[in-house]
């Protein structure tokens, strides 16, 4: 008799747990809007994207950030750096690196690190802001990696240096300078972007997991807060997929956890419906690089059937460039909306083709997480505190 009842108790509990899992998905399989069986032609979109993404790129080295803008971001060149490395596009790689590297006396070793915008011939510099020379740091690590140089290491190194040096007594970054001279608060985004980009784990690591543990870890739904003095902007989007795709032994259910940024909007460049996640619980607006995002960091998870729910998605929002012939590329976002927070989007973030979310949606149809390079860093297990206990 208790045999019988502890082979119904167990039967009872695994069906359970199957429900639970089927429930944690089934936002997110609901999404699909058309057959994914069909044969997709956006699969032969990715090398007209590709395309686009090179296109880009001027005679500075710099990479716009979208077509005809003269705006020149330091995070998209970043991400740049890294996609030409991954294409063995060496060359293309170096030119932005040369531009930066070039920029080492004026803006390294004068302010501690590199402007996060400009024009693309490299004018009115602006704002210090400290996560995107995180990414530019990932970069060069990338690239040492894969060419086995040292010839951009005085410029890592510069960037490691001023990051260390923002560190707060609590163990938080500061996040940098507004062009006005005023300090940048601390970012989580940011934060674990650059324990991320700081190869090794030593103290500077463990005080960044200190802080995060005092003062952005949401104990209740073990997720990262973005903002925990502003109640309705505490989650962000982004934090969910860096978090799982940076931290070691992260739960996939962080990743199901957006399900709460999740909408329906229509293309303003085409009228086609898509789905997919937005900045924050405003759920106004598609973030078209943020869902790509996610679609990496599913792939980072062994869920690759979520990840190819999403790149359906994306496939429909590819928009032809006017640049280059036969290119292609993913808008920023699908409609006008707010960013993270109330502040409302750049007005063409909808219908010009963007850098960051063209290339993260490479990322995620090439099964490539590029936070993954610096993800083992041999973390003592007492400091994981976003693992959960195993419940026996």
């Amino acid at each position: 008799m208790y045999l019988r009842t502890a082979f119904y108790i167990i039967v009872l509990i695994s069906l359970l747990s199957c429900n639970n899992d089927k429930a944690k998905n089934q936002n997110l399989l609901a999404m699909n809007t058309y057959d994914t069986t069909a044969k997709n032609p956006a699969r032969k979109n990715l090398t007209s994207v590709k395309r686009w993404v090179s296109s880009m790129q001027h005679n500075s080295g710099l990479m716009e950030s979208a077509e005809n803008t003269n705006f020149v971001s330091l995070y998209d060149n970043a991400l740049a750096t890294i996609f030409f490395i991954q294409e063995d596009e060496r060359a293309k790689a170096e030119a932005i690196l040369d531009f930066y590297l070039n920029r080492m006396d004026d803006e390294v070793l004068r302010n501690g690190g590199l402007y996060q915008t400009r024009t693309t011939t490299g004018e009115e510099a602006q704002t210090l802001w400290m996560g995107d020379n995180a990414w530019l740091l990932i970069a060069i690590n990338h690239y040492n990696k894969a060419y086995d140089s040292t010839k951009y290491d005085k410029l890592g190194n510069g960037l490691e240096k001023w990051l260390r040096s923002l560190q707060d007594e609590d163990g938080g970054l500061i996040g940098g300078k507004r062009a006005n001279g005023q300090e940048m608060p601390k970012i989580t985004e940011g934060i674990i972007t650059a324990f991320n980009a700081v190869q090794g784990y030593d103290d500077f690591h463990k005080n960044i997991l200190r802080f995060l543990k005092n003062n952005r870890w949401d104990s209740k739904n073990n997720l990262l807060l973005a903002w925990p003095e502003n109640p309705k902007y505490a989650y962000a989007m982004d934090v969910h997929s860096l978090s799982s795709a940076i931290f070691p032994d992260m739960s996939e259910e962080v990743l199901h956890e957006a399900d709460r940024y999740l909408n329906q909007q229509e293309m303003t460049t085409t009228g086609v419906l898509i789905n997919g996640y937005g900045f924050d619980e405003d759920k106004d607006v598609i973030w078209l690089e943020g869902t790509a995002q996610m679609a990496v960091a599913f792939n980072n998870a062994n869920r690759p059937d979520l990840a190819k729910t999403l790149l359906v998605e994306l496939d429909k929002s590819i928009v032809n460039a006017t640049t280059a012939t036969n290119t292609k590329g993913l808008p920023y976002a699908t409609n006008p909306g707010s960013s993270y927070g109330a502040g409302a989007l750049w007005n063409h973030a909808h219908t010009k083709p963007a850098l960051s979310a063209t290339i993260w949606y490479v990322f995620a149809k090439t099964d490539f997480n590029p936070l993954a390079l610096a993800k083992d860093k041999m973390i003592p297990e007492e400091d994981k505190f976003w693992v959960l206990p195993s419940i026996n």
